[in-house]
C-alpha cells in the first residue's frame, strides 16, 4: 500500500503539473503528462488491488471486516471511480476530458484515504478477530461492502464538489463546459450513492433481523447509514424540485462528506450501541478540523456572489 501510495501521489502531481502549464490546451508535451499520470495510477492501482487480495486470501475473509480495511478498500473504490470518471466525461464534456479530472480525483482520494488507514493501522492490529456477531461472511461479502461503496460515492460525489467550487472560484480554466460536465458527473455518481447506501442500509437491517431478532434499532450505527440515505435523497430531491443547481448541486454533495465521515468514524465515538465495536479514541477531534473545514468551503461558496467567481467572470465575458 505504501507503494501504491507514492504511484498516486506522483500520478497527482502530474495532472497538477499540466493544469498550470497546459490548462485544456493540451501539446504533445501535455497530453504525455496526462497519459503518464494515467498510467502511474493505473500502476497504483493493481499494486493497491494486489494489496486487497492478499488481504482477503490471509484472513479467509471478505475485504471490509474492520476499521483499517474499510479505509483500504474506499481508497481503492476512490481511484477505480477516478477511472470510470475518465471514461464517461469524455462523452459528457471533451474539454473537461482534457483535465484529467478522473486521474486526479483518483489520485489525491487514494493518496489521502490510504494516509488515514496508515493512521488507524497505528491504533490497532490490522489483522484483528472478528467480532462474533460479524463473523458471517455471507452479510460481510453483502451488506458491509454495498455500505462501503455507498461510502465511496458519496466521497467522490463530495471530492468532485470541491473541485468545482474550488476550480470555478480560482481558475478561468472551469468555463461552463467544464462546470456542465462536472455537475452532470456528480449527478451521476449521487444517484448511484443514494442506490448503493440505500440497499447497503437495508442488508444491514436484514442481517440484524437475522442476528438480534429485528430490523431496525435505532442504533447510532444505523442512524448513521440513514443519515447517509437521506442526504443524498435530499441532493436528489432539491435538484428534481429545481431548488438548485451546479452550484448548489457542488455545495450540497460538499455537505455529504461531514455526513458521510460522522457514519464512518463519528458514531463510533459514542462507544454506545450493538455496532460500538469500532471505537478509535481521538478521533473527534480530526473530525471536528474535517467539519469545519467543509463547512467553511460551504459557507463561502454559498454566499460570495458568482460574478466574483474566476470562472464564472471568464463565461460571461466581464
Amino acid at each position: 500500500l505504501f507503494q501504491a501510495l507514492i504511484f498516486y501521489g506522483v500520478a497527482a502531481l502530474f495532472v497538477v503539473l499540466t493544469w498550470v502549464f497546459y490548462g485544456v490546451s493540451l501539446d504533445d508535451i501535455g497530453v504525455g503528462m496526462q497519459r503518464s499520470a494515467l498510467a502511474l495510477l493505473a500502476i497504483g492501482s493493481l499494486i493497491h488491488t494486489a494489496g486487497i487480495v492478499e488481504r482477503v486470501m490471509i484472513t479467509g475473509k471478505a475485504p471490509v471486516t474492520n476499521l483499517y480495511a474499510s479505509a483500504v478498500f474506499i481508497s481503492w473504490g476512490s481511484v477505480v471511480c477516478g477511472f470510470m470518471i475518465d471514461l464517461i466525461v469524455r462523452y459528457a464534456s471533451p474539454r473537461a476530458s482534457k483535465l484529467g479530472i478522473g486521474a486526479l480525483l483518483g489520485s489525491i482520494m487514494g493518496f489521502v484515504v490510504i494516509m488515514v488507514s496508515f493512521n488507524l493501522a497505528l491504533r490497532s492490529d490490522t489483522f484483528g478477530k472478528v467480532e462474533a456477531v460479524l463473523d458471517t461472511q455471507f452479510w460481510l461479502a453483502t451488506h458491509v461492502v454495498c455500505v462501503t461503496f455507498g461510502y465511496v460515492a458519496t466521497f467522490v460525489a463530495g471530492a468532485l464538489g470541491i473541485l468545482y467550487l474550488t476550480g470555478s472560484a480560482f481558475s478561468p480554466v472551469f468555463d461552463k463546459e467544464v462546470r456542465q460536465g462536472i455537475s452532470w458527473i456528480i449527478y451521476g455518481i449521487v444517484c448511484f450513492a443514494l442506490l448503493l447506501s440505500f440497499f447497503g442500509t437495508v442488508l444491514g437491517g436484514l442481517w440484524a433481523d437475522d442476528s438480534w431478532g429485528r430490523f431496525w434499532g435505532w442504533d447510532p450505527k444505523e442512524n448513521g447509514a440513514l443519515l447517509i440515505v437521506i442526504w443524498n435523497a435530499l441532493i436528489l430531491h432539491a435538484r428534481w424540485g429545481g431548488m438548485i443547481r451546479e452550484r448548489g448541486l457542488a455545495i450540497l454533495a460538499l455537505g455529504g462528506n461531514i455526513v458521510t465521515c460522522w457514519s464512518w468514524f463519528g458514531v463510533n465515538e459514542l462507544g454506545v450501541g450493538l455496532h460500538s465495536y469500532g471505537f478509535t479514541e481521538g478521533v473527534l477531534s480530526i473530525l471536528c478540523y474535517v467539519a469545519i473545514g467543509h463547512l467553511a468551503i460551504i459557507t463561502a461558496a454559498a454566499c460570495v456572489p458568482t460574478r466574483f467567481w474566476i470562472g464564472y467572470r471568464d463565461t460571461s465575458g466581464a
